[in-house]
């Protein structure tokens, strides 16, 4: 059992409780200051505040810290001082721009980690496609070795419950077939899988053929939970079961 514990800057609590309470801090030693410290470089201190709590790409931080650095920036850096009270223009729209800022970086923030996200998962996918191709062409695993290789990464792809590989075409013309485009189709009609899923009540093919010849084909299994897998995906999977077609056809 894994007993690496999360480090408490990853968690969530933490970081939104810090979020809350760091531009209250940070108002209050600037209200010591005000003298010194002119309202717009407050702002950009509480700004920078604000980028920090959105960069962990938790929505909530970001609006948190966004919201109370203007309540705080109300309360200790506007006149009339330590109330809740704005009567300067000026201070009204840097208040605003506070909280426009938290909420504009907070969805920058969480859009990058997204694609950062993304582009991790098709460098996974492109490294499972690869390490069965190496296990294939290699010839040092023995046909059965590799066709496992291949199940279990079109298993992960796809985040099925499980996959075999089955000798033949698909004899039950009603089974659900991956195609090469990433496109299923179950008797007769594509089905929208990013948005239905994959069939839950049976398997989906995944035909294997070498030239125009299908040689054998594997049957996923989704039946424990809803998967939606994206195009992209399916056609990783596909690509994938093509790996195996010299070694069964052999």
């Amino acid at each position: 059992m894994d007993t690496t514990l999360t480090p408490w800057w990853q968690t969530r609590t933490p970081v939104r409780l810090a979020a809350a309470i760091v531009p209250f801090a940070l108002c209050a030693v600037l209200y010591g200051m005000r003298e010194q410290v002119p309202a717009a470089s407050a702002v950009l201190v509480l700004a920078l505040c604000i980028v920090a709590a959105a960069a962990t790409g938790d929505r909530v931080a970001g609006l948190l810290a966004a919201l109370s650095s203007a309540v705080w920036f109300d309360f200790f850096l506007t006149e009339p001082y330590l109330r809740l009270t704005i009567e300067d223009g000026d201070d009204i729209q840097a208040a605003v721009l506070l909280v426009v800022i938290g909420a504009s970086v907070t969805e920058l923030a969480i859009w990058g980690r997204r694609q950062q996200e993304s582009a991790s998962r098709r460098s996974g996918w492109l490294d499972g496609v690869l390490s069965a191709a190496v296990t294939v062409s290699d010839g040092a695993s023995g046909p059965d070795d590799a066709v496992h290789v291949v199940a279990a990464g079109i298993t992960d792809v796809l985040g099925a419950d499980s996959c075999r590989f089955v000798a033949g075409p698909v004899r039950d013309r009603r089974m659900a077939v991956l195609d090469h485009d990433g496109v299923l189709t179950q008797n007769g009609h594509h089905r929208d899988v990013d948005r239905t899923g994959l069939p839950v009540d049976e398997y989906v093919a995944i035909e294997v053929r070498r030239s125009t010849r299908v040689v054998g084909h594997f049957e996923v299994t989704a039946a424990t939970r809803a998967v939606r897998p994206t195009r992209e995906q399916c056609r990783v999977a596909v690509l994938l079961a093509d790996q195996v077609a010299p070694l069964v056809d052999a």
